[in-house]
């Protein structure tokens, strides 16, 4: 099977997977409102009513304490925070992919080299690397997102390095050096398409991570706050005091739009590790092989060969 079949198949498979598919249809929903909502929606920087306003007819999720439309900040936030997640994803899985896909492929000290820089970084503590840069750093979404990259590919490497030096001495591999064909095609080429769910489920797991990292940050002041982000939402209602007023609808929002957005890219990598992991793919098809009542009578069926 070559990788036009392959990359068919998965692409199929995910598209018919149901958990896939409503992950799929959901995050590319909120881009889209994103995107265009802030043409139908009020100002999310403007005074417009009184702070601290409940939800009402004029304001549907209430105004923050200064005054601003929740609805409108809820909406135009999420531009700025998905563009640093999926930012951040992206270029975590490509510096991972070519650093972690080097060091598998050409081995020796080339590996040695590459794997000590992987590992430096691996040592190195997250969180407060994130918080020293994020607060030297002029404020800013790059900085957000610079800061984000540099402390998250190293683990995405270690992975690509290690399905890299699997890969290296199967078949085509093999056919691909003696044909003549360089390294760089060999790897990018031949081997790369090979491993597309790794990478998939890499910039997935890194864009959860750079959502919770960057509201997290911005969350302490650390980004910029006169910008609108989700992150910046929470910390003007944790200024406020929102919990000690009552004043849910202010972080309500917020909170449920990053956990509805964290679960529906998590429910795109369930998808795809069902689609392409071999293990899952065997035991699915197991199962829709043996009759209904094998299935709920809790005895375990026998399977019995010919000879």
């Amino acid at each position: 099977m070559n990788k036009n079949s392959i990359l068919k198949r998965w692409g199929r498979g995910i598209i018919k997977n149901k958990k896939a598919s409503f992950g799929l249809y959901f995050v590319f929903s909120l881009i889209g409102l994103s995107i265009f909502g802030p043409l139908f929606t009020l100002d999310p920087t403007a005074f417009l009513g009184t702070p601290l306003s409940p939800p009402s007819l004029e304001h549907f999720f209430g105004t923050n304490g200064q005054g601003q439309d929740v609805l409108s900040q809820t909406i135009a936030g999420a531009r700025q925070t998905l563009l640093v997640a999926f930012t951040t994803g992206f270029f975590v899985v490509i510096i991972g992919a070519f650093i972690g896909g080097a060091a598998g492929y050409y081995g020796g000290k080339v590996d040695d080299f590459l794997s000590l820089i992987i590992n430096v970084f691996l040592v190195m503590p997250g969180l407060p690397l994130m918080v020293i840069l994020a607060s030297w750093l002029p404020p800013g979404p790059l900085t957000l997102a610079g800061v984000l990259i540099l402390t998250g590919w190293a683990w995405n490497a270690r992975v690509i390095r290690s399905q890299m030096m699997s890969l290296k001495g199967r078949d085509f591999v093999l056919a691909a050096i003696i044909s003549g064909e360089s390294n760089s095609r060999i790897i990018f080429v031949e081997i790369m398409p090979r491993i597309l769910s790794l990478l998939a489920s890499s910039f997935i797991g890194a864009s959860v991570y750079a959502i919770g990292a960057q509201v997290g940050l911005e969350f302490l002041g650390l980004g910029d706050v006169s910008t609108v982000s989700w992150g910046t939402n929470l910390y003007w209602a944790s200024n406020d005091l929102a919990l000690l007023t009552g004043s849910w609808w202010t972080f309500v929002p917020t909170g449920l739009s990053i956990a509805l957005i964290s679960f529906s890219l998590t429910l795109i990598n369930f998808g795809i590790d069902e689609v392409t992991n071999p293990r899952l793919i065997s035991e699915k098809n197991w199962k829709k092989e043996l009759p209904d009542n094998t299935l709920n009578n809790g005895v375990t069926p026998v399977v019995r060969k010919n000879v």
